[in-house]
């Protein structure tokens, strides 16, 4: 692989025309050089051409390249932003669990010293993550072949020792070359296409449905109860695994825009069926929760002056955001008018969520273990709760006992965690999920990286061109104390230290809720769900969403869709300039401040 040059200062420390550049360089490099198809020469999965282009996207994501009829189809593989020979995992006897992912779970990451808030956030943005993951990955189920054992140590109070770890399933096209690495399947589809509110299969998604208008089911304001075994107290929708009261206000929240919008299409356009209702809609929803990921959540965890901008010209191009409507796209170049109607382009390799993505979008102490519940009319405290109480049977009881207004005003008003060592939340190292299972979840996090050949820290950092640490006084910013804990844990190995800890460790750019390392394969893999996707490229046009579905995304923001739905929480979001940031609370009377 060509060395790709690095330059003498942090991207982030540039002024900001250079800053814009060098992001835009970094972005180009990683196109070329760090995408990279499990599949290895391609024989083994053989491509097929896609039969028709339908206009509509499928229920379990095939058909949208013409090449390839399977690209980022449900069930396909997980891809690579690492070189396949760096992803092979250690052996067992050799590495794999060393240290202990258990150790690193209680010794670093484990809330030794209380909760530490981020002051910049809302608690939408934590919801808001696992919302949209849900929609882009998922592992599935895990094989009950021999499980991996994770060592304790002697005062350790976990129930069981060893810790038994379920497997990763492998992808359905395992195969036994030796020349590449094991390779894991996708049960959701790849693409940005709400498969998390719709889900990923025909079946699912018409269980979904209320067959008329093209409208998914809502009951008294509420999704449906789910009624598959074991799975009472949670909401049907595409995708309700590791459900809480969180994932509960989004899915909800945004079944009911797809039916604002249906409403609104069916007045244009009287004599359509359900069907074609339903798909225009989704096609619309799905591009509204894309355009709130790119344009606000981002520059809610990445806020400074040059992200903010470079998130806009991946939606907006150079053009102010009002125009993007108004002026009609000439050329089909990025840049001018941003990704959506630009040309299609896969870059390097077909197009799928890759396991380093996975990986950089663990952010589990965003979550908090104690809640406060607020009444939205008053600003007064309801209610102090634990987060079992809002999690897996519980959720539908939490919102039916709260309300959706207490609730969203809630979260809009409380701070999640900092993304940072020790301040993994304890409720979800002991996290008790709908099957009975306890789990922590802290473990499972360094060890699914092992286990699926994500490389560490250090080779990780060189595979995305970065500097190498040389010690771990710098990796941790100068912080003794940490280092020396770190040191201690990884035996003074610097390349031992797991990926996802040395990215809670390294020093942030000022502004950023995670680490710059994850934000380089965000970057990269955020432009690539728009720019590979022919619904946000070639197809986004007014012959497919209709003028009226266009019209609907330029005027749409997370603050319309919220205030559409719920036109009562006004008065907390007067003044706020990004949903994702802190509410304005409000004092007895009702006051806000």
């Amino acid at each position: 692989m060509t060395p790709v040059p690095r330059p003498r200062r942090e991207w982030h420390a540039l002024p900001f025309p250079l800053a814009l550049w060098e992001m835009r360089r970094q972005r180009d490099a990683l196109r070329a050089h760090n995408l990279h198809d499990t599949s290895g020469s391609g024989e083994v999965r053989l491509r097929r051409p896609s039969r028709e282009l339908l206009p509509f996207r499928s229920y379990d994501g095939s058909g949208y390249d013409p090449d390839d009829a399977d690209m980022g189809r449900a069930g396909t593989r997980f891809d690579r932003n690492c070189a396949l020979p760096e992803t092979f995992p250690e052996p067992e006897d050799k590495g794999l669990l060393s240290p202990s992912p258990r150790e690193v779970s209680r010794r670093l990451l484990a809330r030794r010293h209380g909760f530490r808030p981020a002051p910049t956030l809302n608690l939408l943005a934590a919801s808001w993550i696992q919302f949209q993951n849900h929609g882009w990955f998922d592992h599935g189920t895990h094989t009950a072949d021999r499980p991996l054992e994770v060592p304790l140590e002697k005062d350790d109070d976990w129930p069981k020792c060893p810790m038994l770890v379920p497997r990763s399933r492998p992808a359905p096209d395992a195969h036994p070359d030796p020349t590449l690495p094991p390779a894991y399947g996708n049960t959701v589809s790849h693409w940005w296409d709400g498969s998390q509110l719709y889900g990923a299969s025909e079946q699912r998604c018409r269980s979904l449905r209320t067959g008329e208008r093209g409208r998914l089911a809502v009951e008294n304001g509420l999704l449906p109860e789910e009624s598959a075994p074991g799975l009472c107290g949670v909401d049907r929708t595409g995708f309700n695994g590791d459900y809480w009261v969180g994932l509960s206000l989004l899915h909800t929240l945004f079944a009911k825009e797809h039916n604002a919008v249906c409403d609104r299409i069916a007045a244009a356009h009287p004599t359509w069926g359900d069907e074609r209702l339903f798909q225009v809609a989704r096609l619309v929803t799905s591009a509204v929760m894309a355009k709130i990921h790119t344009v606000e959540w981002t520059p809610a965890l990445v806020d400074r002056p040059v992200t903010r901008a470079a998130a806009h010209l991946n939606w907006y191009g150079v053009l102010p955001a009002r125009l993007r409507g108004r002026v009609r796209r000439f050329g089909r170049g990025e840049s001018l008018f941003g990704i959506p109607g630009s040309v299609t382009e896969h870059h390097s390799a077909p197009y799928a969520t890759t396991e380093e993505l996975v990986s950089c979008y663990r952010m589990h102490p965003l979550v908090r273990d104690e809640y406060e519940i607020h009444s939205h009319r008053t600003g007064a405290l309801v209610a102090r709760t634990g987060f079992d109480a809002l999690q897996a049977h519980a959720t539908r009881g939490a919102v039916e006992r709260w309300g959706l207004s207490d609730l969203w005003y809630s979260f809009g008003t409380m701070n999640p965690g900092d993304i940072t060592l020790h301040n993994h939340p304890d409720c979800l190292r002991a996290l008790a999920r709908t099957g009975g299972e306890r789990v922590d979840v802290g473990t499972l996090d360094v060890l699914r990286d092992r286990e699926r050949g994500v490389p560490r820290y250090s080779a990780f950092r060189a595979a995305l061109h970065r500097p190498p640490v040389t010690g771990f006084e710098e990796l941790t910013g100068g912080d003794v104390v940490l280092a020396a804990e770190l040191r201690e844990v990884y035996e003074g190995r610097l390349d031992r230290v797991d990926t996802m800890v040395g990215m809670y460790a390294e020093p942030r750019p000022r502004g950023f809720a995670f680490s710059d390392t994850a934000f380089r394969v965000m970057a990269l893999m955020t432009a690539r769900r728009l720019r590979s996707d022919r619904f946000f490229t070639s197809d986004y046009r007014p012959e497919v969403y209709t003028p009226e579905g266009l019209e609907w995304i330029d005027r749409t923001g997370m603050r319309e869709v919220l205030l559409r739905h719920h036109p009562e929480l006004v008065p907390s979001l007067e003044g706020v300039r990004n949903v994702f940031a802190p509410w304005r609370m409000l004092r007895p009377g009702g006051i806000a401040r």
